[in-house]
């Protein structure tokens, strides 16, 4: 193996089971009304008190019923991976991007209690709590009531998590309030959000959000994955999916120039990212060479027995046909002038007329003739010629007997010189074809070149008209070529052909179609599937002239077969989709990766090359630019912010400032894009530090404001969506 594909290999990480942690003490909170911090994400559920250290789990849950103990157990987050049957049965609070299995999402809650050690009997701290932007009323309303009703939170605030990020990111100095201008893209799990901020205040009027996400490119790489290697021997998981999304999928500056780029199978295969998935080397029992021998040995007898065996039933069935067929020439032969009594004998041996007795009889006879002649093919010692001596002598001179003899030497004659004639035209094929051989080797040894010339010749023109036929077979599956028309004309014809009708084939007019020879190709031009003869002699003849070419001509390789011919591939197909010798285990356990590591994350940008009828980020973001002035869109562009998991994707930052940059005017100053610090824990980090501000106590919806207005209602503040705020 190339050293350059070698350090392109990457192996799947196999996974490990989680590791049992105490729950923390609850002591130094008990009695502190510390805000507690719950980032409700697709993904992850991110939890824990605003002055320490947040947890993080995969939010999934499953309920799954132990076989072996017959106990119901609820796993939750890792643990779902230490069972394989829970990971059917996993599932989400969320459905694509709204909050509605509330069961999971109570489960949820109740981890994040025992993990954080609350034993008490409700959480007796004020809650600040993360929500989509546009949430749906029902959803936040029975949020609410879960936590007001089932869990007694003195508070409840909600906020966006993109903003929350994005503050964490831009925090006012101690004191100051928070202003800051900017235009955040959030990218979700199911989504992709932008929102722009003036003032510190999220104008989410203009806020759009696409339904694209990591989700949605996961599923789309795993589609493209499937499609590319429908026979991968090993199931591709989504898990591993997005592990090679988020390892090796990257945004190009210009995916177009990228595509042209990858044409090139050089550079096609320097930028493709080898995935080696788990194999398992089949044992091979290893013999000695004795044992090796002592079973070539008993094969070879097993052989020889079962020729015998073959040859002996043959024979068998021979002397069988050959006493059904003298005792049916008898009866023929013994026909009565009675015809009743004629037709009561034949339909007493099964017969209903004389034309079923003569079918069978030449039927037989064709059969003997058959297995005389394989017999005789067989067969290359001399045999003598057996006596018939009553072949001579006249009927009148024998009696009844001796006609009967007469008559089965006279049998035994025709099988025997059938035999002979059988052994004379083998005899003759044979040294016709070794005269050939003389012929061919004495040209070439005279003239080897005229020789191997004339015979790569002969094999392009064969291997020409087997293409020729192939390119005839796929323009007939094409309903629009000319080949599937003339042969649409053709059947027309044929159905509109006149047919004769029995009164004129009585008088005489007859059908002459097949009278010649050339009738009978139309049907292999309206047959397409059914191979024809021509192309089985023309397959054989090829073979016997790449033989010999491979023998005699040192320049001619098995790369030069036709065989090899057909089998080879566009270097541009092969590099993308690299193909293993047959039996290379290790080799068909991997997947190269190379223009799907653009593919999936340009459907950011463009969603409909997944089928997704939907804006892409470019659009959305001029179409939010367009709705400020060109003083509010200056204070926008200067501080761009990006956060969440495909944030860190490379090449965004530079993609993002590709796609304003043409939409702004000139002398617009654009900023650098800025990515948050820590995409996936920045939002939980900026609710931690809100919640320690004294603006946090004014924002929050206590239980007596839940009791009055019910749990759809949210006070205005900075940070929370806007829609239906009081």
């Amino acid at each position: 193996m190339a050293e350059a594909e070698t350090s392109n290999i990457f192996y799947v990480p196999t996974t490990s089971l989680p590791s049992i942690t105490p729950p923390d003490s609850y002591d130094p909170f008990q009695s502190q009304r510390v805000p507690l911090i719950i980032d409700n994400g697709s993904s992850n559920l991110r939890f824990g008190f605003s002055t320490a250290s947040p947890h993080s789990t995969p939010n999934v849950i499953a309920k799954y019923k132990e076989r072996k103990f017959n106990q119901s157990l609820l796993l939750f987050g890792d643990a779902i991976d230490a069972e394989s049957g829970a990971k059917s049965q996993a599932k989400t609070p969320w459905e694509g991007d709204v909050l509605l299995n509330f069961d999971a999402m109570e489960n949820a809650l109740d981890y994040a209690c025992v993990r954080l050690g609350i034993d008490a009997d409700g959480i007796d701290h004020p809650v600040l709590m993360t929500e989509r932007l546009c949430s749906p009323l029902h959803s936040r309303a029975l949020t609410s009531e879960l936590m007001f009703e089932q869990y007694s939170v003195p508070s409840l605030t909600y906020c966006i998590d993109s903003v929350m990020s994005f503050y964490q990111n831009s925090k006012p100095t101690s004191g100051s309030p928070f202003g800051a201008d900017g235009l955040v893209v959030s990218f979700n799990t199911a989504s992709t959000s932008v929102i722009p901020i003036l003032n510190g205040k999220g104008v989410l009027s203009h806020a759009k959000r696409i339904p694209w996400g990591t989700q949605q490119s996961t599923e789309y790489l795993l589609k493209l994955i499937q499609l590319k290697y429908s026979s991968f021997p090993t199931r591709v998981t989504s898990a591993q999916a997005s592990w090679m999304l988020h390892n090796f999928c990257s945004f190009a500056t210009d995916y177009p120039a990228v595509l042209r780029s990858l044409k090139v199978p050089a550079n096609m295969r320097a930028a493709e990212r080898i995935i080696q998935f788990p194999f398992v080397i089949p044992a091979v029992d290893e013999k000695t060479e004795e044992e090796l021998a002592r079973i070539a040995e008993k094969r070879k007898e097993q052989g020889k027995k079962l020729q015998e065996m073959a040859a002996k039933s043959r024979m068998e069935k021979l002397a069988q046909k050959e006493t059904d067929l003298q005792y049916l020439t008898n009866l023929k032969d013994g026909k009565r002038e009675n015809k009743r009594e004629w037709t009561n004998t034949l339909q007493a041996e099964g017969f209903d007329d004389d034309a079923a007795l003569d079918e069978t009889i030449k039927k037989l006879e064709l059969d003997v003739k058959r297995a005389r002649k394989k017999d005789a093919d067989g067969q290359d010692d001399v045999i003598e010629e057996p006596s018939f001596p009553l072949i001579d002598v006249p009927d009148a001179d024998l009696d009844e007997e001796g006609l009967k003899e007469k008559k089965k030497q006279k049998l035994m004659k025709a099988g025997f010189d059938a035999r002979a004639r059988a052994r004379r035209e083998k005899e003759k094929e044979r040294e016709e074809k070794e005269a050939e051989e003389r012929r061919e080797e004495g040209e070439r040894e005279n003239n080897f070149d005229e020789w191997a010339t004339k015979l790569r010749r002969e094999q392009e023109a064969i291997m020409n008209k087997m293409k020729e036929r192939g390119r005839r077979k796929a323009a007939l599956s094409d309903r629009k070529s000319a080949a599937a028309q003339a042969r649409m004309k053709n059947i027309a014809s044929l159905a509109a052909d006149e047919r004769v009708s029995k009164k004129k084939r009585k008088a005489g007019a007859e059908d002459m179609f097949g009278a010649d020879d050339e009738d009978w190709q139309i049907y292999r031009k309206l047959n397409t599937a059914a191979a024809s003869s021509d192309e089985e002699e023309e397959f054989n003849q090829l073979r016997i002239i790449e033989s010999k070419l491979l023998m005699h001509d040192p320049t001619f390789t098995t790369q030069h077969t036709h065989a090899s011919i057909a089998s080879q591939r566009s270097a541009l197909i092969s590099a993308f989709r690299p193909q293993y010798e047959e039996g290379d285990i290790e080799g068909s356990a991997r997947i190269h990766l190379n223009t799907e590591r653009w593919r999936v994350c340009e459907t950011y940008f463009s969603p409909g090359m997944a089928g997704v009828d939907s804006a892409g980020l470019g659009e959305v973001l001029q179409s939010i630019l367009s709705r400020f002035s060109e003083s509010e869109k200056a204070r926008l562009v200067k501080n761009v912010f990006i956060t969440g998991g495909p944030s860190q994707f490379p090449g965004l930052q530079e993609r993002l400032h590709g796609t304003l940059r043409p939409i702004l005017p000139p002398e617009m100053h654009l900023g650098d894009i800025v990515r948050a610090a820590n995409p996936s824990l920045d939002a939980w980090k900026g609710m931690a530090s809100f919640a320690n501000t004294d603006e946090f106590h004014h924002v929050g919806v206590t239980a007596e404001e839940y009791q009055e207005w019910g749990g759809e209602r949210i006070k205005r503040w900075w940070g929370g969506n806007w829609n239906s705020a009081v």
